[in-house]
């Protein structure tokens, strides 16, 4: 552990997004302000980075890439070209590490001979020696291939896998003690997890290595029929600064940032929040650590191969599961249905938010029909690509179902398309059809 335990001081920092970049450069380097920030890593090109971004590296702000769709804990070996783009994003941002979460993102393809299905959001690993074993060996894989350490955060869940051997405390020990990476600990999604999952925080930190911590996540949310949203798009609640305060009584954090995506509140909230977070920092004491057995790094720097047939099984679960979330295909044993579901509609609102952001044109144009037609759409066609193709293929779906029915509307749609996609496709309506039929008769003729 001792390479893990030379993280450095971060400090207190907050996830840079365009809509706060003004107000992410006034914090920077200010008492009590930002001391380092966190960037998504898709969302930044090497060759074309945000000019606010290069005037922090400037300024001497430390910034870290944090990706999202990497999916290393699905069955398949990690992508070489994702890891490569993850790469030269680390070396171009200088960032002393990057991190990534222990998720699956997509399942299929020629593993289990289904199709491939992409899920647009981080769905949970299993805690199974099976999982396990395919995880560590992607880590290992992925650490291979990056430049810098690499630190995996915990994710929130809405549903439990049925058949699961380990805690998520256990699974991240045994994790961290096989592959030495580090961990990006989310005291909010610890948090979501006790609501929606029955599990506890204080022992998940009980039983999880915090000397591999590279930095820790709080990001608000709220709760509706019981279920708690992880939407960062809300004030950082009492309940996660505590989970925060028991996490700060156990260890020093080598860094904490503050996640806001959405929702965005004025310049002075954002610094109450920081400030906030500083003063549970502030009030910690960390105690005496209760004696465990010690984490090592591992012996050799070789990948441990997973077994084919761990791979195998790994993959036909995620499938089964991912399908019946975006495919409306029949849900798997053992799974809560009624969870499953509120699942699935979170998977198309996340989809029909991530596509206004990369088309913002098809809201303005849809207007307040935009949403319900998106899920709609989401239904019946699961995403096989990125959100940009998914972009693309809603449009087509408008064109061809003639949804809305609006003439002008749907001439902006058609316009929109064409500017990005080529011909039109052929409407489905039956006037259009009818019109195309005698074209061809008369072409005949």
């Amino acid at each position: 552990m001792e390479q893990i335990a030379q993280t450095g001081t971060l400090g207190t920092g907050i996830g840079w997004r365009p809509e706060i970049a003004d107000a992410v450069e006034r914090m920077a380097g200010t008492a009590g302000g930002v001391d380092w920030v966190e960037v998504v890593a898709e969302n930044v090109c090497p060759g074309h980075i945000d000019e606010s971004l290069l005037r922090l590296r400037e300024r001497g702000v430390t910034v870290v890439p944090h990706g999202v769709s990497l999916g290393l804990g699905g069955a398949d070996r990690p992508d070489e070209q994702r890891l490569r783009s993850l790469a030269e994003r680390a070396e171009a941002l200088g960032a002393p590490l990057v991190t990534e979460h222990i998720a699956f993102v997509r399942a299929g393809g020629a593993l289990t001979a289904s199709p491939r299905l992409e899920a647009g959001h981080l769905l949970p690993v299993p805690r199974t020696r099976d999982a396990l074993d395919v995880l560590c060996e992607n880590v290992r894989i992925a650490q291979d291939a990056l430049p810098v350490p690499l630190a995996l955060e915990n994710i929130a869940a809405l549903i439990n896998w049925p058949g699961e051997e380990m805690t998520e405390g256990q699974f991240l020990y045994d994790l961290v003690d096989r592959t030495g990476v580090r961990l990006l600990i989310d005291v909010a999604n610890l948090h979501t997890n006790h609501v929606n999952r029955g599990e506890d925080p204080a022992k998940a930190l009980d039983e999880l290595p915090v000397e591999a911590i590279a930095y820790v996540h709080v990001a608000g949310g709220f709760e509706r029929d019981g279920v708690w949203h992880d939407s960062h798009a809300h004030p950082v609640p009492r309940q996660v600064l505590d989970v925060l305060a028991d996490l700060a009584s156990r260890v020093t954090p080598p860094g904490v940032l503050l996640e806001r995506d959405d929702n965005f509140p004025e310049p002075g909230e954002l610094e109450g929040e920081l400030t906030a977070i500083r003063g549970v920092l502030e009030k910690a004491e960390v105690r005496s650590p209760e004696k465990k057995a010690p984490v090592t790094e591992p012996a050799s720097a070789e990948v441990e191969e997973a077994e084919p047939v761990a791979r195998q099984r790994l993959g036909l679960g995620q499938a089964a599961l991912l399908s019946a979330l975006v495919a409306g295909t029949p849900v798997p044993e053992g799974f809560d249905r009624v969870r499953l579901g509120v699942q699935s509609r979170s998977l198309a609102a996340k989809r029909a938010d991530v596509v206004a952001k990369v088309a913002p044109e098809l809201p303005e144009i849809l207007g307040s029909s935009y949403r319900p037609t998106f899920v709609a759409y989401a239904q019946g066609h699961p995403m096989t690509d990125g959100y940009r193709r998914d972009a693309l293929s809603f449009a087509e779906h408008v064109l061809l179902t003639g949804r809305p029915d609006d003439a002008d509307i749907l001439r902006e749609v058609r316009r929109w398309w064409l500017e990005r996609s080529g011909p039109a496709p052929l409407s489905q309506r039956p006037t259009a059809r009818l019109a195309r039929a005698t074209r061809r008769v008369l072409l005949r003729r």
